[in-house]
């Protein structure tokens, strides 16, 4: 499911959140917030409105700048470098394509802030926390 801003959805799973709790808006961030712990349960089903989305860049590894880094080398060049260095940097590209496949199959990770019916936030949780509630 593709989560957009506005869209009702409804939590999949209980929540459990535990953790030391702020108060939001405050001035400073540590006021109040020494020795503050909670434990907050949300049951599934509990429905919501999204409120932001945010897409998060995959990381990529050393493996992965460097595959494109010599395909781009050799898409460019190839054709105009001696059959040896050519071979070379075939060679290099194809022992890193696996990490250049493995890297495009992850999924972009993305992230939603959604306003509770009973008034709570969730931010930054993984969309796939949500599915769509019936309208």
């Amino acid at each position: 499911m593709t989560l957009r801003e506005g869209r009702r959805v409804r939590l999949a799973a209980d929540v459990r959140l535990t953790g030391s709790l702020t108060v939001a808006g405050a001035g400073d961030p540590d006021a109040g917030a020494e020795g503050v712990a909670g434990f907050l349960s949300l049951a599934s089903g509990t429905e919501g409105t999204v409120e932001r989305v945010d897409e998060h860049a995959r990381e990529q590894s050393h493996g992965v700048r460097e595959y494109l880094r010599l395909k781009s080398l050799l898409d460019d060049f190839g054709s105009q470098m001696p059959p040896g260095s050519r071979g070379q940097l075939e060679e290099q590209v194809g022992s890193l394509e696996a990490e250049w496949t493995a890297y495009q199959e992850r999924s972009v990770r993305v992230t939603v802030r959604v306003r509770l019916d009973n008034g709570f936030v969730l931010d930054e949780v993984h969309e796939e926390l949500f599915t769509a509630a019936s309208a």
